[in-house]
């Protein structure tokens, strides 16, 4: 649904007279969300206009919108020379702005100019914003304040609705505030018992309920019934918002509002929604973690292949050109970066090469396909048969030949040759790969897939990790079908069904080793949907197990729709968004 812009009422000042008392736009750090601030109208990809404009001694004020790039600028014509216009941007519902962004005066023999582009919201910082132009010619005079409303499959301030899951509730002096939501994700509150007077509301916060500036007293009214409003905001890239319903008795001064919460009826859209709150379109990735972005980056292609929804095509192809360029160390991993998502460590580079399989699939784009081999290339360049017989290299010094980066090589060679047509070159480096694999040492008498190999090429007996053995499953479903051989799918089967008899599963829910105690590390965390994805592709018999998983997951998240590394106990353990990946990757291999 294109964006409806919502115009406050115009301010218009005289001579003389202050805006306001602002900072100067340079104590302001610029803001970035597609683009940052002060890029070209010349490059806006869309213009909604007029917006608003305002005649200011005859000369013409307007605010431009483009919608697409959610940046908006401001000009002035027919006027004279050193005659100005500038913007105002406020994040907290026109209370407070900074002023006299791009201000740019007339030169002489011009009659007009404009500012440069300025962004509406600031999703980094999970802060919606509104603009206004202002000029001074003769007179200072400022349009209304324009934002985006909020909308989706339906905008703000609708009426009706029907619940779609269990409301939340409190009460205050004997009455009942609700916090309700539809199956479109959108809320609204009600209060009941209530008394003539009595108020109630929707907060909406887009940063997990921190602040809720711009997003009080949505549908204040004494009706006992808001309008329903939106939970997340994708014209502006905010997503994850959160609601809560708040009332006020007649008689007295104090209210009671419900906890913050998300919308939850469509558990896959929620988990996706609370994954995509922590990706920062700007830099286009998932801040700090470079392996685990590329991870968290196939969840929300594998969701947007199974359900349909278009939301976050966009941003994979934005991850995909910001991210394949050269950075520094530091600058996306502690290692340097070289381009094409190549750095020293191996098992780094291979699992992007994999997100962009996963996104060739999704899209058909010859372009992620073409990636991948590059990144396929790289990394068959340290399979090394002079040690140990074969395996690959888990870093460029050569210094470990471990699971994880053979699980990775195997599924990405066999993937390409799977999509490569009259390809012989990949499928046997999968078939020689799976040899040496399968008789390498790593896969215990128990079936289970240990750490990696001592330097004299024996199992080195350390933690089975779930991502491991996942990556173990995978890589023999990904030959069987390019074989069609069923002593692939057989071996899968086999460590799928080693797996769920081992400790990894404790009391019939997948455990990671560092889960009890609560120690996991940031990689860590994410093991657990890795082995979810790649299990349930070996076969029926394990989807009564994956279904189980979901449900513990789901059962044990928090209002926020968010789930910790302990899916069994998910609030003894702080959630994060690689936690969130792994959940949603569990999510959707369920029923």
């Amino acid at each position: 649904m294109a964006a409806i812009h919502r115009m406050l009422p115009a301010l218009l000042l005289l001579a003389g007279s202050a805006v306001a008392a602002v900072p100067a736009a340079a104590a302001n750090p610029p803001v970035c969300a597609q683009y940052c601030d002060t890029r070209d109208p010349s490059l806006a990809r869309q213009e909604t206009f007029p917006v608003g404009t305002l005649l200011v001694n005859n000369r013409r004020l307007v605010l431009h919108l483009s919608d697409v790039d959610g940046m908006a600028w401001g000009s002035i014509d027919a006027g004279t020379e050193n005659e100005s216009v500038w913007l105002d941007r406020s994040f907290d519902g026109g209370a407070t702005w900074e002023g006299l962004l791009g201000k740019a005066s007339i030169p002489a023999t011009w009659t007009g100019t404009r500012t440069l582009m300025y962004n509406l919201s600031d999703p980094s910082h999970h802060r919606r914003g509104m603009i206004r132009a202002c000029a001074d010619a003769h007179a200072v005079a400022c349009t209304g304040w324009v934002h985006a409303a909020v909308c989706n499959a339906t905008c703000d301030n609708a009426s009706g609705g029907t619940d779609a899951q269990p409301v939340s509730t409190v009460t205050l002096s004997g009455r009942q505030i609700s916090l309700h939501f539809d199956a479109a994700g959108m809320a609204w509150g009600t209060i009941t018992n209530n008394r003539a007077g009595d108020e109630v509301w929707l907060d909406r916060s887009f940063d997990g309920g921190a602040s809720w500036p711009g997003g009080s007293s949505l549908g204040r009214t004494t009706s006992g019934r808001t309008t329903r409003f939106n939970a997340a905001d994708p014209t502006s890239l905010l997503y994850g918002g959160a609601v809560r319903a708040c009332g006020r008795a007649v008689e007295g001064q104090n209210g009671a509002c419900t906890p913050w919460s998300r919308p939850a009826a469509d558990r896959l859209r929620a988990a996706a929604d609370a994954l995509m709150y922590s990706y920062d379109p700007y830099p286009a990735w998932w801040p700090s973690s470079w392996w685990n972005s590329a991870v968290a980056l196939s969840a929300v292609v594998s969701w947007t292949r199974r359900t349909g929804d278009q939301t976050y095509t966009p941003l994979i192809r934005r991850t995909f050109d910001v991210n394949r360029v050269a950075f520094p160390a530091g600058g996306r991993s502690s290692d340097p970066v070289e381009g094409h998502f190549i750095s020293r460590s191996i098992d780094d580079t291979a699992w992007w090469g994999l997100t962009w399989i996963d996104a060739y699939d999704l899209t058909h784009d010859r372009v992620y396909l073409d990636e991948a081999v590059t990144i396929a290339n790289y990394v068959a360049g340290y399979w090394d048969p002079s040690t140990c017989g074969g395996g690959v290299w888990w870093d460029r010094e050569r210094t470990y030949k471990n699971a994880v980066t053979i699980g990775l090589y195997l599924r990405l060679t066999a993937a390409l040759h799977n999509r490569i047509a009259g390809d012989t070159a990949w499928l046997n480096r999968a078939v020689t790969g799976w040899t040496w694999f399968a008789n390498s040492g790593l896969i215990s008498g128990a079936g289970l897939v240990n750490d990696g190999l001592t330097s004299g090429c024996q199992n080195n007996g350390q933690t089975v990790w779930t991502y491991n053995q996942g990556l173990a499953i995978g890589a023999a479903m990904e030959l069987y079908r390019a074989t069609g051989s069923a002593t692939y799918q057989d071996a899968a089967r086999r460590l799928g069904t080693a797996a769920l008899a081992s400790p990894l599963v404790q009391g019939g829910v997948l455990t990671e080793s560092c889960d009890p105690a609560g120690t996991c590390d940031d990689n860590q965390k994410q093991f657990k949907g890795i082995f979810m994805r790649y299990l349930a592709e070996a076969g029926p018999q394990f989807q009564s197990f994956a279904d189980t998983q979901a449900a513990t997951l789901w059962n044990g998240r928090d209002s926020l729709n968010r789930v910790s590394s302990r899916w069994a106990q998910s609030a003894s353990a702080p959630p994060d968004w690689r936690t969130q990946a792994a959940a949603l990757q569990a999510l959707l291999v369920a029923s």
